[in-house]
């Protein structure tokens, strides 16, 4: 026998035993499907970026996460965290008890408690977040703690890094981690600098090699500050100078975002977050202590809001995140309002989303014009047709490029994070969302949904049908690739 015809049989038993890897270890039909196209029809190369990109490592339990090495200890924990939810609903009345599903659907996935007592204020772009991000750090008294995808060393990262330096000098302690993907052009610049000075910074979930590269399918995208276990931030702004719209930042002139900045207990589940990650990351075992998880009743806050935390990403059992959307989304009963960069849905959020609209309730989409990814815009145009036949309203930011992952329900549910709405957040990286159960912080996320239309153009459904052959069939073909996005 020749050997081309041994090297065609030994491939033909290669492709067979990585399409039964590929239907064993993807759960998801469409992505299944797309694996396998990729690995049949697109000879070796489709079978390295499998193994790069797609394989599924959950199995292997790449990630722990373990705070509370007391069993006992974290049983009482969540009894007492769960009287304490069950008191907040009564105390709080209509707003949480139309709601409770979703209050208790996070607690029992996650056991994020639900919170009350806490100040909440929205922060529209960059250059109303950093302001109050420097106040925070410059007040800390005890720890400061940061966790996030994206950090430059630019003028805003280099000013964070200056007063976290300033702070560790005075005898705070400070605990910095970055992506070692999202945030790779500091490595061996900010953070040696860092680290130079006392700060204890990490990478999370360190790439290295190409044979390692499916590491970044599981990218830590959450934006996390905590200082002193009672003041935090949680959002989509990332620290680089383009979010603060002062500088060039071609080719997005102008970005818009928004970010939270929490204080009361809410923080609790943020640290616990933050101190699960790190362990992870660092290598270490920090024990929950009362600086780190001050007593709820010692929060002295002026506002009385509710707040829930939800998180998910490769250590979850179910994607919460995801769950939480679908179940806001069943709740609506007037309106809806989205924000996304980038919208790659999977089936249940475009059954829920068409659902809700047939249903009467008002559902309006935001998402850029032009995105910073041809292949996700064009991806994210082929599902727009379906939605609005069923009566959902798109819009497409005109002004620069529209970064919020934001989501309000009727006039009682405001959620802001750093999920977008793709399968990419639901499905691979770690990923968090603050849930704000209150009419003040919906009305402002409303206003500035409602003013961002000013800045965006609505796609009318009989022009969309007459676009061009060759962008719905390229719409078409980007996505084939959804499920790989």
């Amino acid at each position: 026998m020749e050997w081309t015809s041994v090297l065609q049989i030994l491939y033909i038993v290669v492709v067979a035993l990585v399409c039964l890897r590929v239907i064993y270890d993807t759960h998801h039909i469409t992505k299944t499907l797309s694996y396998l196209l990729l690995v049949i029809f697109i000879p070796v190369l489709g079978i390295i970026f499998y193994f790069s990109f797609g394989m599924n490592y959950r199995n292997t339990k790449i990630y722990s996460k373990k705070l509370f090495n007391n069993i006992k200890f974290e049983r009482q924990l969540a009894i007492q965290l769960q009287q304490y939810a069950k008191e907040i609903i009564r105390s709080k009345g209509e707003i949480l008890e139309s709601n409770k599903k979703l209050v208790r659907l996070l607690f029992q996935e996650i056991s994020s408690p639900l919170t009350n007592k806490n100040e909440v204020d929205l922060l529209i772009n960059g250059e109303s977040k950093f302001p109050e991000v420097y106040k925070a750090i410059a007040s800390a008294k005890h720890h400061i703690h940061l966790e996030y995808y994206i950090f430059t060393d630019d003028v805003v990262g280099r000013k964070i890094e200056e007063l976290l330096i300033k702070k560790a000098q005075e005898g705070v302690k400070v605990r910095f981690m970055y992506d070692d993907y999202g945030s790779s052009s500091i490595r061996k610049s900010l953070v040696m600098r860092l680290r130079n000075a006392g700060i204890e910074a990490f990478p999370f979930y360190k790439v290295k090699l190409i044979y390692l590269a499916n590491r970044m399918n599981y990218r830590n995208h959450r934006k996390i500050i905590v200082i002193d276990g009672r003041v935090g931030f949680v959002g989509g702004i990332n620290v680089c100078d383009k979010y603060i719209n002062s500088i060039d930042t071609e080719p997005f002139s102008y970005w818009r975002d928004t970010h939270l900045k929490i204080h009361g207990p809410a923080i609790w589940y943020l640290q616990y977050l933050f101190l699960c990650d790190w362990n992870f990351c660092a290598n270490c075992e920090i024990e929950p202590t009362k600086e780190l998880f001050p007593e709820l009743e010692t929060y002295e806050t002026k506002a009385n809001v509710a707040v829930q935390i939800a998180a998910s990403g490769p250590d979850s059992k179910t994607p919460t995140i995801l769950y939480a959307l679908l179940q806001a989304i069943s709740l609506a009963e007037r309106e809806i309002l989205i924000t996304t960069p980038y919208f790659i849905p999977n089936e249940s959020i475009m059954d829920a989303l068409c659902i809700a609209a047939l249903s009467g309730v008002k559902v309006k989409l935001l998402v850029p014009r032009t995105s910073d990814s041809k292949l996700v815009n064009a991806a994210a145009s082929s599902y727009y047709e379906e939605l609005m036949h069923s009566g959902v309203s798109i819009y497409r930011y005109t002004k620069g490029f529209v970064h919020a992952k934001t989501m309000t329900i009727d006039d009682e549910i405001a959620i802001v994070g750093s999920a977008n709405m793709d399968l990419r957040s639901f499905d691979l990286n770690f990923e968090v969302n603050a849930i704000v159960y209150d009419k003040g912080i919906n009305e402002k996320l409303r206003d500035a949904f409602y003013n961002d239309l000013n800045d965006a153009d609505e796609i009318i459904l009989e022009r969309w049908k007459n676009r061009s052959w060759y962008h719905e069939l390229t719409e078409k073909l980007a996505r084939l690739w959804s499920p790989l996005l």
